[in-house]
């Protein structure tokens, strides 16, 4: 099992499901859920479920939601150092579904993170816990200078820096270290920010000197390479749709864990698309209950 070090945002998902399928402009009948959540968080509970050693800085406020991260990350035994600014508020994400899970809109209200200043990355005690790290995992949520840091440190340490893209508007705060990245996991639109409307898009993100990408596309083919392997994957159709919140971070979290096994970059896709099926049937960004023998279970169900 690997050791990973993750920087990125754990914060509150709050997810309004709505009765009946959306109504631009007027009062949609619906309920409300919270769930405790964030890109590199979500991926981080689910390694850890897995049976990795997982250590986690993220930036968190001195409010009750802030409690309820480091609840979350204590009941997914990760190993918890939050940067913790007891004046503002953690960060919030808000979402509204359409009754099939499908996302109408979503809120994001980050400015936390953007506290989070290269020069905390530089200090001994981050220093140390780099040292005893086999994985860096990042996501888009903090400010590009600093995820900028944490490429240089991956790249003087040589150590695989994974990251998850988040959002077409936040991945362009990757621009500044593809050529640290191993791995970065985004779907097409997030693709598309980065190599342009090119049509061969794998080829333009290995000119961008991106190491590694996954990309996902809905429905459609998964398109990857890892270094020098490159695969397709087409993903069956979902038996059940609960919520798409987390989908791709299982996915992301699926595709390192098997890597990590010494699996091909076909196994890896499985694994993670295996995962993804597993949390996208319950509600909220993460299954509670995986462990290493549900997720064979499901890639066994995959192979089928």
């Amino acid at each position: 099992m690997a050791r990973i070090l993750a920087i990125g945002g754990a914060h509150i998902d709050r997810t309004g499901r709505l009765d009946a399928p959306h109504r631009p402009g007027a009062s949609n009948p619906g309920a409300w859920e919270t769930h405790v959540g964030g890109g590199v968080f979500n991926a981080c509970r689910n390694l850890a479920r897995l049976g990795h050693e997982v250590t986690l800085v993220s930036a968190r406020g001195g409010d009750a939601i802030g409690e309820m991260v480091a609840e979350a990350a204590c009941s997914a035994g990760i190993d918890d150092r939050p940067m913790t600014f007891l004046d503002r508020a953690t960060a919030s994400y808000t979402a509204i579904l359409e009754p099939d899970g499908n996302l109408v809109t979503a809120v994001a209200d980050m400015s936390i993170y953007d506290r989070i200043a290269p020069r905390r990355l530089l200090t001994a005690r981050f220093r140390d816990l780099v040292r005893q790290a086999d994985l860096l995992l990042c996501d888009a949520n903090f400010p590009a200078p600093t995820l900028e840091t944490f490429g240089l440190i991956a790249r003087k340490t040589g150590l695989p820096l994974a990251a998850i893209a988040i959002s077409p508007a936040k991945v362009v705060k990757l621009s500044g270290l593809l050529e640290d990245l191993s791995v970065l996991f985004m779907n097409a639109a997030e693709a598309d920010t980065l190599a342009g409307s090119h049509p061969h898009r794998i080829e333009a993100l290995r000119d961008l000197g991106l190491g590694g990408a996954i990309v996902t596309s809905g429905p459609e083919a998964i398109t990857a390479y890892l270094g020098e392997e490159q695969a397709a994957h087409m993903p069956p159709p979902l038996p059940a749709l609960s919520d798409v919140t987390g989908a791709g971070d299982a996915l992301a979290s699926g595709v390192l864990h098997a890597r990590f096994s010494g699996h091909d970059l076909a196994t890896c896709l499985e694994a993670g698309i295996a995962l993804a099926r597993l949390t996208v049937a319950v509600p909220g960004p993460v299954r509670d209950e995986l462990t290493p023998s549900l997720l064979d279970r499901a890639i066994a169900e995959l192979r089928a």
